[in-house]
């Protein structure tokens, strides 16, 4: 089911072992077998551009959360959210997809994130280009300060998505005060 939702190919395939075999032994030892099945069924009956939608808007915002490397608790959270919102996903649901979207972006980020962004941009709307750019200047933010590391992979994403730059700017300013260039700048004001 992972390959199909994510992609064949060597990478993707070590990753997908690695996920199945993550979920599956987390639902034998917790005994929540019947949760995990009834979750992997769900995603298996959505439309393969659906999932495919989901999964690689799952993937752009794990992107987004490992730019520094690190995906927080704090980031998992709003990525699950954020997958929430409008009513795409359950939160069952949303769980399993971005635990599956981390495991991808820790596995095999660098050398997928062009290419999952590029898949989400044919797939996605512009509104929903737009709620992704918007959700992943939020999950960078969740520690309450978005890095520079950060900034460079949503604009990145940005970029690859095709938005016009104008509405990049004003998602973005939605965010202004939390850029750490502009939280320095402010803390050296106040210093003088």
């Amino acid at each position: 089911m992972f390959r199909r939702i994510f992609g064949s190919g060597p990478e993707h395939e070590r990753a997908a072992d690695t996920v199945e075999v993550a979920l599956t032994t987390a639902g034998t030892t917790a005994g929540d077998t019947a949760t995990v099945r009834r979750i992997v069924a769900k995603l298996e009956a959505m439309p393969a551009d659906q999932a495919r939608l989901v999964a690689s808007a799952a993937y752009t915002l794990a992107r987004a959360a490992h730019a520094d490397l690190v995906i927080s608790d704090e980031e998992v959270a709003v990525i699950e959210r954020e997958l929430q919102a409008n009513g795409t996903l359950d939160e069952a649901t949303a769980v399993l997809v971005t635990e599956m979207a981390r495991l991808q972006a820790k596995t095999v980020g660098g050398t997928e994130d062009y290419v999952v962004t590029r898949e989400f941009a044919v797939l996605a709307t512009d509104q929903q280009k737009m709620d992704v750019l918007r959700a992943s200047f939020a999950v960078s933010a969740a520690s309450g300060s978005i890095s520079a590391e950060e900034s460079a992979a949503v604009n990145q994403i940005a970029k690859e998505i095709g938005l016009d730059p104008n509405v990049v700017s004003a998602i973005r300013a939605d965010f202004h005060d939390r850029l750490t260039a502009v939280q320095e700048v402010r803390r050296q004001a106040e210093r003088r």
